[in-house]
């Protein structure tokens, strides 16, 4: 079956989608159907809502473009980091003290969140507990001190700073002067974590429809309307959810977010004994550069190691190539290490860095914008947006205040100037600046 960006509509070629759980087959949408709340997307947001919204009495359905999980929620370094892409200090010069107390009020709610799902429903997607942010330099670990001390003045208390020695502790590299873990962090198999949040709203009556991206929707009308290539959808409420691969299915919010794709590869197992001397507490591990490196270890004891960036979300020619210099530095170790398995996929960068959540006409909804922490931000927005369709609009009229900024150029410049953004912040993580 064709597909307008999704090939097959397969899965990618990602360790992911080769452990993955076993899942029913679920149909196309076909014929014309009506509904209380259709949601676009069955990736972490609209999981996210629709979950919430069932849970609440609602009769809801979900349209997926291909299959659960095929975009970032399938396909992300399975980390789950507490806080947004900007930081509660620019937040609060921003948008002011007000909405970074609201914020940070939230920064922790998502991994709260996910805890919930897999305890409530026996999600089996391998979760362990804590993340590291890595130092490679001093002014990183003067950073990190302000940040741990930034979060303790809002009653966050879950992060403890480590030295080079605390550091090797959980990482036995040479690379890094110290960092900080968050013991409220932690991580998880994201395709499984997805895959296990669609069973548990289909266990409640909630229906999936696969294979069939949206190809026009009135987002204006009282009753939205969402069409595919063989069917459309009627509802109350209409959740849109499609993130960095909503494409230009729904003109008013194209421009607000540039899709950027970032970089996994998985080694080969690499048993008991070398997967615990690598990396003894079993943590997920973040540096704190602009482009930066995020590793950790699989159930099976592959070493998971991302990084890198492509602005408007095209694939590298070799995401290997793209990461093994990488990976050599923070453990030369490995320098001869077989790679199974290398994917590519896309996250919704907003130019704030702030997510956006707002409204179209009367009773449509959005989401999107993560910027690259979608794990945890994308499962709180679920729960907002939820709230906001049943009638509390307490958070979701924060967020939905929040002013967006369009990128510098508009659509046809977004990403060049992107670009040579990234590569001045790329040379000052170079210089230590």
């Amino acid at each position: 079956m064709a597909h307008p960006y999704a090939g097959t509509g397969a899965h990618t070629t990602s360790y992911y989608a080769a452990s993955a759980n076993p899942v029913p087959d679920r149909p196309a949408l076909t014929g014309d159907h009506e509904i209380d709340v259709c949601v676009v997307g069955a990736g972490y947001s609209g999981l996210s809502t629709a979950l919430h919204l069932i849970e609440k009495g609602y009769k809801v359905a979900i349209l997926e473009g291909a299959r659960v999980g095929w975009g970032a929620s399938g396909r992300n370094g399975g980390q789950i980091v507490n806080g947004l892409n900007a930081s509660l200090q620019t937040i609060g010069k921003r948008y002011g003290g007000e909405t970074a107390t609201f914020v940070a009020g939230l920064v922790q709610e998502g991994g709260q969140i996910i805890r919930e799902r897999i305890k409530t429903y026996d999600i089996q997607c391998d979760l362990k507990e804590g993340n590291v942010f890595a130092a490679l330099t001093s002014k990183h670990m003067q950073e990190l001190e302000e940040r741990r001390a930034l979060w303790a003045g809002y009653g966050i208390h879950n992060q403890d700073m480590l030295s080079a020695d605390e550091m090797r502790a959980h990482v036995k590299s040479d690379l890094y002067v110290g960092g900080m873990i968050d013991h409220s962090g932690g991580h998880m198999h994201p395709l499984n974590l997805a895959l296990g949040e669609a069973a548990a709203f289909e266990s409640l009556g909630g229906v999936i429809y696969e294979m069939s991206p949206v190809t026009s929707a009135d987002t204006e009308v009282a009753r939205p309307v969402v069409r595919t290539a063989e069917g459309s959808m009627t509802c109350k409420t209409l959740v849109l959810c499609g993130n960095a691969y909503l494409g230009h299915v729904v003109p008013a919010l194209t421009a607000r977010v540039m899709p950027v794709s970032t970089q996994v590869m998985a080694t080969k197992p690499l048993g008991e004994a070398l997967a615990a001397e690598l990396m003894p507490t079993d943590v997920c591990v973040e540096d704190v550069r602009y482009i930066l490196d995020y590793y950790r270890m699989s159930a099976d004891k592959r070493l998971l190691f991302g990084g890198g960036t492509v602005y408007g979300g095209a694939d590298p020619k070799d995401i290997k190539a793209k990461l093994k210099g990488n990976l050599d530095k923070v453990f030369p170790q490995l320098k001869n290490v077989e790679i199974d398995y290398a994917w590519s996929g896309n996250f919704a960068l907003s130019f704030s860095r702030v997510p956006q959540m707002g409204r179209l006409g009367a009773n449509t909804y959005f989401a999107h914008g993560y910027s690259g922490h979608g794990v945890t931000g994308s499962h709180t927005f679920g729960r907002i947006l939820s709230e906001a369709i049943h009638g509390d609009l307490t958070r979701f009229d924060v967020f939905a205040a929040l002013p967006w900024i369009p990128f510098p150029g508009g659509r046809a410049l977004r990403v060049p100037y992107s670009v040579i953004g990234s590569w001045w912040y790329a040379l000052r993580d170079k210089l230590g600046v």
